[in-house]
């Protein structure tokens, strides 16, 4: 179990002081419950390492894992920035009324509409991400009278993915302008030409659910490459290096991430090593923690419906959601655990798949999780759904999205409401009447 999940004298999953049964009664399944002190604990974790060093940071929330206006403003009461990365994200944190200063633009494609709400708000930084892009928000600034600060995002060449890191010479992504053509230099040229434009440094992302840091180390160690060149080429000096996220959590037994102070502190120790290599100033650094931040926070609550028998193969247990709220198991293959919430005490009695209620063969939760015998009405709790869960959820077989609740010292708040079906059909706009001929 995770954060300050406990089992109560009833035998029910307890999650922030909250019976999680009493939850999904009041509220309805599914149900996202998040706990609020477990987010807290994460995001000072990440702060503290760099406080202890003395470094200037930034952790900047990466809220595309999830963003709602509550998030986002508890990210602004334990002092972190945020990584936006469409207007949608922006629109929702200027609605927090997240201090903008600490707002960071990513995107591969923002739009012309994106780039003005932006500028108009004033926000600290946009990440830009290609010469489209650059060109742009030049005109764009030009024409507003405004300079923006901005990074540059760099592909380094460096892909990582839990254990697995690949180094190739050229980067092929759709991300960034890559460390090695040529693209990055011609970048920075066109960047520090404009009057519009104050560029702050560079940014680069190396992947996802990532279990150590090796692949931070190994990027840290390009991009100082990169900014030791610029400084003899151009006359440049980083004051920020933005090394991204990707820092994994632990989804099941096999997974074994870093506490967020380990990953942080090995960051430290290659900038330090790398600012003394090659002469440089100490600059900011920057990450954007997302997954991590918010991932095994969220616990989904299911209700337990039908259950189907293939003899000698498989036992089927349905629950009354699935791919509309959480379609990671159907997308890429991703492993959860879960307990019967209401009977924790319970001996596990058989090995399970649990499915999901969408009208799709490949809506699958869980293939084989040990339970206790199962009956409708039972309450199945997946842990580790906070993050892309409601962020992904959609409206397949037009299934309303769930609730979100928030709980922290044994209160709860609905921070977002259960779509109804009326909701569905908001935009909806009726055939037209046609006149038959």
């Amino acid at each position: 179990m995770h954060g300050t999940m406990q089992i109560n004298e009833r035998g029910h999953l307890q999650i922030g002081g909250v019976d999680a049964i009493e939850l999904a009664r009041t509220y309805g399944t599914p149900l996202y419950i998040y706990d609020v002190a477990l987010i807290r604990e994460r995001a000072r974790a990440f702060k503290r390492m760099f406080h202890k060093h003395g470094v200037r940071a930034q952790v900047a929330y990466a809220s595309k894992a999830f963003s709602t206006i509550a998030i986002v403003q508890l990210m602004a009461e334990e002092g972190l920035s945020l990584d936006v990365v469409s207007g949608g994200e922006l629109y929702t944190a200027l609605a927090a009324s997240f201090p903008v200063e600490r707002i960071h633009f990513h995107g591969n494609n923002k739009s012309k509409e994106e780039l003005q709400m932006a500028i108009e708000a004033k926000i600290g930084c946009i990440v830009v991400d290609n010469f489209y892009e650059l060109e742009l928000l030049q005109q764009l600034c030009s024409a507003h009278e405004y300079t923006m600060p901005i990074l540059l995002r760099v592909t380094p060449g460096i892909e990582a993915h839990t254990h697995d890191y690949i180094l190739t010479g050229q980067e092929d992504s759709k991300f960034g302008f890559d460390l090695h053509n040529g693209q990055a230099d011609k970048a920075l040229q066109r960047a520090l030409a404009s009057s519009h434009l104050h560029v702050l440094g560079i940014h680069c992302h190396i992947g996802s659910q990532i279990f150590d840091a090796t692949g931070f180390v190994l990027a840290a160690k390009k991009l100082f490459e990169k900014l030791s060149s610029w400084r003899d080429a151009y006359d440049f000096t980083a004051q920020v290096v933005n090394l991204g996220g990707g820092f994994g959590i632990r989804y099941t037994k096999d997974d074994d991430p870093l506490a967020p102070e380990q990953y942080v502190e090995q960051i430290i120790e290659e900038v330090k090593r790398n600012v003394a290599r090659f002469q440089l100033p100490f600059p900011e650094i920057w990450i954007e923690p997302g997954r991590s931040l918010v991932g095994d926070a969220g616990t989904t609550i299911y209700t337990i419906g039908s259950r189907k028998e293939v003899p000698n193969v498989r036992q089927y247990v349905a629950v009354d959601g699935g791919m509309s709220d959480n379609i990671r198991p159907a997308l890429y293959e991703a492993k959860y655990e879960a307990v019967l919430a209401n009977r924790m005490y319970d001996h596990c009695e058989e090995l399970v798949a649990i499915a999901g209620k969408c009208c799709e063969s490949g809506d699958m939760l869980i293939w084989d999780l040990p339970l206790p015998k199962a009956q409708p009405g039972d309450y199945l709790a997946v842990f580790c759904t906070g993050a892309y869960g409601y962020a992904m959820a959609n409206n397949y077989n037009r299934i309303p999205r769930p609730a979100v609740v928030f709980v922290e010292d044994g209160e709860a708040e609905l921070v977002v409401r259960r779509e109804t079906y009326e909701d569905l059909i908001r935009l909806d706009l009726p055939l037209k009447a046609r006149v038959k001929k």
